[in-house]
């Protein structure tokens, strides 16, 4: 291998890698509800879709940068807590797949109040970041991709921090292990679950401005649910470290992927090489990297 040949792979690592951390955002918002609540939160990608076009509207509205932030975030607080209020608490104790479709349904639900408060048109979303790629090394990198990453990288140092040195990230990695022994101890279940919505409602916030920057604000941003469901498949459901972990593996096997062995097969391999990668581990190790293993006794 050359070293012009060299340099255009670790090029290309670097874009999937940064690619990967976009993903882990977005799969952590997955995580926090299940580790909680054991229910898979489909309705994750359309907070990010609303995060973003509220935000976008406001500004477009002529609100000021940052009191659109702060709107935004408040709305998606009470969206949060809105969410587990209504749905999650009234059907506590139902079968995964109750909770899982009532997720889906949701997610509809969201989806139609963001077209019927803030329209179906699309919005270009300008946070101010110059996407001017620059040189490292003889590596070019786009600046848009490193900040956003950055930030995202942020978001997750700042949550896995939470969760394991403060006391309601205790309480939160309690309820986790069981459920029943936290209720027992004095853990009001409730509460813990209104302030992990909140929670997964702010991570759709960065999620969506960070996406929608890069993509669009338009309603497909909430497909981006699905590049999120490999990602968990591989780390685990209920680890954030394999959310992290997950989505620098996807982000990066996708881009190598689709230009090694993309050619031979006709490209677009990128598209789907991470559900594939998804069904492998789910063959190898249902439970993924870092999620915990389930024993059934017969």
């Amino acid at each position: 291998m050359s070293y012009y040949d060299f340099l255009f792979v670790i090029e290309v690592l670097v874009g999937g890698l940064l690619s990967g951390v976009m993903y882990s955002l977005v799969a952590i918002g997955f995580v926090l509800i299940y580790k909680t609540s054991g229910v898979l939160n489909f309705a994750q990608g359309s907070m990010v879709l609303f995060a973003a076009l509220t935000f976008v509207s406001l500004v477009e509205r002529r609100v000021p940068f940052a009191l659109s932030l702060l709107i935004t975030f408040a709305v998606m607080v009470a969206l949060g807590f809105t969410i587990e209020r209504t749905v999650l608490r009234p059907l506590v104790n139902r079968s995964p797949m109750t909770l899982f479709m009532a997720t889906l349904g949701l997610s509809y639900i969201i989806e139609g109040a963001a077209q019927l408060i803030w329209g179906t048109q699309v919005h270009g979303l300008d946070l101010g970041i110059d996407d001017t790629p620059f040189e490292v090394g003889g590596v070019l990198i786009s600046s848009f991709d490193l900040l956003a990453a950055a930030i995202a990288a942020a978001m997750v140092a700042g949550l896995s921090a939470f969760f394991y040195w403060t006391r309601i990230g205790l309480a939160f990695r309690a309820v986790a292990d069981d459920q029943f022994a936290a209720l027992a101890v004095g853990l009001r279940l409730p509460r813990i679950w209104g302030t992990v919505w909140t929670a997964a409602g702010f991570v759709a916030l960065v999620a969506g401005l960070l996406w929608g920057a890069r993509l669009g604000v338009q309603f497909s941003l909430s497909l981006i649910v699905l590049k999120a469901l490999p990602v968990l498949v591989l780390g685990g459901f209920d680890s954030i470290l394999g959310a992290i972990v997950g989505g620098l593996i996807i982000g990066a096997s996708e881009k190598l992927a689709e230009v090694y062995l993309g050619p031979f097969v006709g490209g677009g391999i990128e598209g789907w090489f991470a559900y594939a990668l998804a069904l492998v581990v789910l063959l190898v190790r249902p439970s993924g990297l870092f999620g915990q293993k389930t024993v059934e006794r017969v």
